[in-house]
């Protein structure tokens, strides 16, 4: 109780939940909504694939600027500022009129999401050495609780007809005023300077150990994000259930993680991180094939339960390796691997379509697997530098 309690007493961790519990809503209350899109623009998954491929794009060319402003400026600025940003973007795809203005929608939507993503990664590294506890997977499982309670409005939204501009209007409304209310109550320090032999370009891009780290985030966040944005398409096709059944599908995928991200800090101190990607791996791997051979409608789900459960702890692993690297300043590390950990979060699903349009939905998430094999051989990269 004392220990936990003293965690939410200090703003400053109250702050990076807030800034990650923003960050997944926003993006869940999209994810679950994406099938609305399909079906209301007749996308064939290849066109879906390439739309979501503009969201990617957003998102990957934002990565290296968020390092080095992040590491200017300080994570903290950074993470209010697109946030401010982050939720009228939400709004801007569900008045997009044409398949080519949601494109550009989702461009800019990935960008707020990303620069995001790599500021408040870069505040809850600094915040978790300062408080001397093992808790960026815990603002992951805050994450991972946002996207499921904006999934959840879509699946509200989806049952009673209603459709994605109000819904998205309400999330983004109610989220960003919570968050900034937490955020601004948070002490804002000066931006710290660069420890000596660090290095602090302005385009961060993975080299060296950083680049194989950055392999295995984007080996696990790949399948992250063709869960976001396919799961409900998957089941709908595969399984033949309805809109809000189908939403069902990231909801249950962003209850396990939740679960899971909240263990997280005791599974590494008891097995380290290495022992613990392998096994995520390995689980993550038996989700795929369950989803992929699955039967049923509840064998899907239970295989993107398991998914859940093995992709859950590597990206906190990843960005608490990168944030700690002896030889690159931690704005630009941990921009570093989410090019690599993110751009595979959002290239998932354009990819993902490109293969359905080839070899049928069931049968594209098999790349996942292969994916989920390749986290496990690179696992040993994680230990401490």
């Amino acid at each position: 109780m004392s220990e936990r309690g003293s965690l939410i007493r200090d703003p400053r961790w109250r702050a990076v939940v807030a800034a990650f519990v923003l960050n997944g809503l926003l993006f869940g209350a999209w994810a679950s909504r994406v099938p609305a899109f399909k079906e209301g623009f007749g996308l064939e998954p290849s066109v879906l694939g390439a739309l979501l491929l503009a969201l990617a794009g957003g998102a990957i060319v934002s990565f290296p600027f968020a390092g080095a402003i992040s590491e200017k400026w300080g994570p903290e600025r950074l993470t209010i500022w697109c946030s401010w940003g982050y939720a009228p973007a939400l709004l801007l795809l569900a008045v997009a009129p044409t398949p080519v203005l949601l494109g550009l929608a989702l461009f800019v939507f990935g960008a707020f999401h990303g620069a995001m993503d790599v500021a408040m990664n870069g505040w809850g590294a600094k915040v978790e050495e300062k408080l001397g506890r093992s808790t960026m997977s815990i603002f992951h499982a805050m994450f991972s609780l946002g996207a499921g309670l904006g999934a959840g409005t879509g699946y509200v939204a989806a049952g009673f007809a209603i459709s994605p501009l109000p819904q998205f209007a309400l999330v983004a409304i109610i989220g960003l005023v919570t968050a900034l209310w937490v955020l601004y109550a948070a002490p804002i320090p000066k931006a710290e300077k660069p420890r000596a032999g660090e290095k602090a370009p302005f385009l961060a891009l993975p080299t060296g150990s950083l680049f194989l780290v950055g392999l295995i985030a984007f080996s696990t966040s790949m399948g992250e994000g063709a869960m976001a944005d396919w799961s409900a398409v998957f089941l709908r096709l595969a399984s033949d259930v309805d809109e809000a059944r189908a939403a069902l599908g990231y909801a249950v995928f962003s209850v396990a993680m939740v679960l899971t991200r909240l263990m997280g800090g005791v599974l590494v101190e008891r097995w380290g991180p290495v022992a613990v990607t392998r096994a995520s791996a390995v689980v993550a791997f038996s989700g795929v094939m369950t989803s992929v051979f699955g039967a049923s409608f509840g064998l899907s789900l239970a295989g993107f339960a398991l998914m859940g459960v093995g992709y859950a702890v590597v990206m906190p692993l990843v960005f608490s390796r990168a944030a700690n690297d002896p030889h690159v300043a931690p704005g630009p590390a941990i921009a570093s691997v989410a090019t690599l950990g993110y751009g595979g979060l959002l290239l998932g699903p354009p990819i993902i379509g490109f293969v359905a349009q080839a070899t049928g939905m069931r049968l594209s998430f098999l790349v996942l697997a292969a994916l989920a094999l390749l986290a496990l051989t690179l696992a040993g990269r994680l230990r401490s530098a």
